[in-house]
């Protein structure tokens, strides 16, 4: 458990709606769009994301057990719209890196001092050209 965790009530119904607002047109953000695994509901989450390579990293401040993450390891991907594009991932793999190699050096600092070492990475889903 991060020493985010008792946080996550609150930014759930503060935090989020106001950074929904935003987060998929500004750099270093995006919306992961997932569905519930037991409703079916579709969700919308803001988060910090990084490229690495074909494939985004997420640093799971609130740890590994929140629901967005175990919907979209269910899910077996999602949706994330960064920079008002919508792009699919797939193949969602669970990170779990003291290092947090990953991350960019002073990102990698910050979450160092939250105690984070959990990330979640998924491939972009590459579409084939028409024709």
């Amino acid at each position: 458990m991060t020493r985010l965790a008792f946080m996550g009530p609150f930014t759930m119904r503060f935090v989020n709606p106001v950074t929904r607002r935003f987060a998929g047109r500004v750099p270093g953000f995006a919306i992961v769009h997932h569905v519930g695994r037991t409703t079916g509901r579709a969700y919308s989450t803001p988060m910090n994301v990084f490229r690495d390579g074909d494939a985004w990293v997420m640093a799971l401040t609130y740890g590994a057990d929140v629901q967005w993450v175990r919907n979209v390891l269910a899910a077996g991907g999602c949706e994330l719209e960064i920079r008002g594009h919508r792009v699919q991932l797939t193949g969602p793999e669970l990170i779990h890196d003291p290092n947090r190699r990953l991350m960019p050096i002073p990102v990698r600092w910050f979450l160092g001092l939250l105690a984070v070492t959990d990330f979640l990475r998924l491939r972009q889903v590459i579409e084939p050209p028409p024709g």
